[in-house]
């Protein structure tokens, strides 16, 4: 099968078939897709606690709105993963388990976590329990990127100032402190790196730019591929007007101050800073991994839920349904869904009229208010597209 996995949710009722029998109603989904547009499986719905008709139309539309949740969540917890590992797909797609297993492997033998979610709890305490998780999972991924962006941001910092230019590296390696005037009340050394094209015109003027620089102080101390640095003393008087005048020729004055040492202590905080990037990004990944699959298991969940509450406000009581999860993709999904269509559009009885053939016919306008406030039977859980039969389409990637 070409191109992405999509996966169609369908729950029918059992009356498809002519003996109301869910095996033969099973078979003649799988026959009204046929193998040609996908793989058709059985998806296990448990029974849950119904409440009342306001109610299930209230959840109706909270699990719509924690559907979309969960997409997000699953979305961005993998942009976090895809990140983390440099847009590596191979590694990404290692990373991308859920319970320990292939997502299609999980997929294909679902079954509810009757330990973390029990059945007979009622239908709103799940889908407040099942949105707290997210919320959880969302926050604590994020929260520790966040971390790790920080760190890795503080990391390039310190290696810019080991390997940048002479315009913004660290100078503790390369400033020689004999050629600074310390400890004087009177004079100062400025440190000023200027393009090396315009060094000649440096020289020739720097003397007069201001007034009280010390005549013929000048030294070269560095120079690489773009700066030459040069050591300038003036009175402290005249310090800051130095400064300014140098920055308006595009010379660039550079903070320094000698510290005993301070080679060995900036060498240590890369060390030390890199040693914290490689150890928050290992947490970073372990918990958009974990989350990532917590996510997926939330929103399949989630989806159960839907597909359960959908199906009881179409089709009523008692509950006679199959539910299928069709694997397949794009191209033949779309040909999967125009035989459901075909095959079981009488099912939304006054929502179809039929034409002069006597064929079934879409008729949106005679949607019940329950059908359209509920989102019934909506498309994949985003927009309200109406469809005759409970159906929902996903793809986890």
């Amino acid at each position: 099968m070409s191109g992405p996995t999509k996966y169609l949710l369908v729950s029918l009722p059992t009356s498809i078939s002519q003996s109301n029998d869910k095996d033969e109603a099973f078979a003649a989904l799988q026959n009204t897709v046929s193998a040609d547009n996908g793989t058709v499986l059985p998806f296990k719905i448990p029974e849950f606690k119904i409440g009342t008709l306001d109610a299930l139309v209230q959840q109706a539309d909270d699990l719509a709105k924690l559907d979309s949740t969960c997409r997000a969540v699953v979305a961005k917890v993998g942009d976090s993963l895809r990140r983390l590992l440099e847009r590596d797909e191979a590694r990404i797609a290692q990373q991308k388990t859920v319970n320990d297993k292939p997502a299609d492997q999980y997929l294909r033998t679902f079954t509810w976590n009757k330990v973390k979610y029990r059945a007979d709890k009622p239908l709103a305490e799940l889908i407040d329990s099942l949105q707290k998780e997210l919320v959880s999972i969302d926050n604590d991924v994020k929260s520790k990127f966040t971390q790790y962006t920080q760190v890795k941001k503080n990391l390039t910092i310190l290696e810019r100032r080991q390997t940048g230019n002479l315009a913004t590296k660290s100078l503790t390696p390369v400033v020689d402190p004999s050629l600074l005037v310390q400890n004087s009340e009177y004079l100062e050394t400025h440190l000023i790196a200027v393009p090396t094209s315009s060094a000649k015109e440096f020289i020739k003027s720097y003397e007069t730019i201001s007034p009280m620089v010390v005549p013929r102080s000048s030294i070269e101390v560095a120079r690489d591929e773009e700066f030459t640095l040069f050591a300038v003393t003036t009175f402290k008087k005249y310090s800051a007007e130095f400064q300014h005048k140098c920055r308006e020729m595009r010379w660039t004055p550079r903070d320094y101050k000698y510290v005993e040492g301070g080679k060995e202590e900036e060498r240590k905080e890369v060390e030390r800073v890199a040693r914290d990037e490689r150890k928050v990004w290992g947490e970073a990944l372990r918990l958009s991994r974990t989350g990532w699959s917590e996510s997926v298991m939330i929103w399949i969940h989630v989806l159960t839920l839907r597909v359960f509450v959908e199906t009881v406000l179409r089709y009523g009581l008692p509950l006679d349904f199959v539910c299928g999860l069709i694997k397949t993709n794009e191209k033949l999904g779309k040909k999967a869904k125009a035989s459901l269509d075909s095959t079981y559009s009488y099912l939304g009885g006054n929502a179809f009229g039929r034409d002069k053939k006597g064929r079934v016919k879409k008729d949106d306008s005679a949607l019940s208010s329950e059908m359209a406030a509920a989102g019934v039977g909506s498309h994949g859980g985003e927009g309200n597209e109406y469809t005759a039969y409970v159906y929902y389409e996903f793809e986890i990637i």
